[in-house]
């Protein structure tokens, strides 16, 4: 089961950050962030892939403000990039800061230059998990700290706060990350706090659903189905991967451990969301089938042996179709906007794999 033709890229630095150029759709290109702690080495990667020979095309960026922990790329433009990076301030304490930067139009593979700052965000606190941009809105994106979301106006360079969401510190949560609803006139914004998850309305900043308890240990990733509009999926460090339908939150609608340790991130294919791809610290990544309950569950008649009547037959059963396996902890795993059978994943000590989805497994689902 292990992965087919994989294409390897090594950092010089341990990095955890990852991320797919979304508004790219037609070549394969994927952005990533290095944790060196020497502040003023670190780097951001664009490396784009080749798909006919099989080769990397590297681009590298400094980023000498510190160390990156999240990357994300803008859907709706394709030189925006949000970056939230650990900063030391007076050689004595650190703080998580986070800009908008601005890729190039044209570079030189010979030079490595500094990204222009296309947002300055300016935030009253020390730990921003993530920054967000907003699904179909260039102007808009959301920052998560750990106590509260803030909406920004992006049509300057000093981004203007349009409003914020406080968290009820009742019992010492904090949020750890979020996500934009894509559906609901992406109007709604997905909060993790520990185990739970917090959807609000951000026209009212209050809460609009919400899941209490997703996983039994702290909950780490979400991602939504851009083909069935209730449904979302999560992942956490009991080693689950779930999928909720939340208009009925009581359970899920399909739960599967097939990790053996904390699972940090999980994807929809995009196209194809009967494949999932989940990212573990035990060094696998895992492309699995949720066919049961996605959008193309197609089911076909079988002639019973026993009794030569027609009983349905699911044709992709459920469970691990595909891994890789990394040296390292893998943190992110992600699925190219452009490619529908090629998806990357990045471990800790600075490897990224580019790999293809089985032919076997792509003619079954194509056929």
């Amino acid at each position: 089961m292990e992965s087919e033709n994989s294409i390897v890229y090594g950092l010089e630095f341990q990095s955890r950050a990852l991320t797919p150029v979304l508004a790219e759709s037609e070549k394969l290109k994927f952005l990533l962030g290095t944790q060196s702690l020497k502040q003023m080495n670190n780097q951001i990667h664009l490396v784009e892939f080749n798909d006919e020979d099989s080769t990397l095309m590297p681009q590298l960026f400094h980023h000498m403000e510190g160390e990156i922990w999240k990357i994300t790329s803008s859907p709706k433009d394709i030189s925006k990039i949000a970056v939230c990076y650990n900063s030391i301030h007076n050689e004595t304490t650190c703080a998580m800061k986070s800009h908008i930067l601005k890729l190039p139009d044209k570079y030189d593979s010979n030079i490595i230059e500094n990204l222009e700052v296309a947002n300055k965000l300016e935030i009253a606190s020390n730990d921003i998990k993530t920054t967000e941009f907003h699904p179909t809105n260039e102007s808009r994106a959301i920052s998560v700290t750990e106590n509260k979301i803030v909406l920004w106006d992006l049509q300057d360079i000093n981004s203007k706060c349009i409003s914020e969401i406080q968290l009820e510190n009742k019992n010492g949560l904090k949020y750890s990350m979020g996500k934009w609803n894509p559906h609901q006139n992406c109007n709604q914004f997905s909060a993790l706090t520990e185990t739970h998850l917090k959807t609000y309305d951000i026209r009212s900043g209050e809460i609009a659903w919400s899941i209490d308890s997703c996983h039994r240990i702290f909950l780490r990733d979400i991602d939504y189905n851009l083909n069935k509009q209730y449904h979302i999926a999560t992942c956490g460090d009991d080693s689950f991967v779930k999928i909720w339908d939340y208009r009925q939150t009581t359970q899920p609608i399909f739960s599967r451990s097939d990790h053996t340790h904390w699972v940090w991130s999980v994807r929809f294919n995009p196209f194809h969301d009967q494949l999932i791809l989940t990212a573990s610290t035990d060094g696998r990544v895992l492309l699995s089938s949720a066919a049961s309950v996605s959008s193309e569950n197609v089911i076909e008649a079988c002639l019973a042996e026993d009794n030569g009547e027609l009983e349905a037959k699911q044709i992709l059963s459920d469970g691990p179709l595909q891994w890789c396996e990394h040296e390292d902890s893998v943190y992110c795993a992600e699925w190219s906007p452009a490619e529908p059978w090629i998806f990357a994943s990045l471990s800790h000590d600075g490897r990224l794999l580019i790999t293809r989805v089985k032919k076997s497994l792509k003619y079954q689902i194509m056929l």
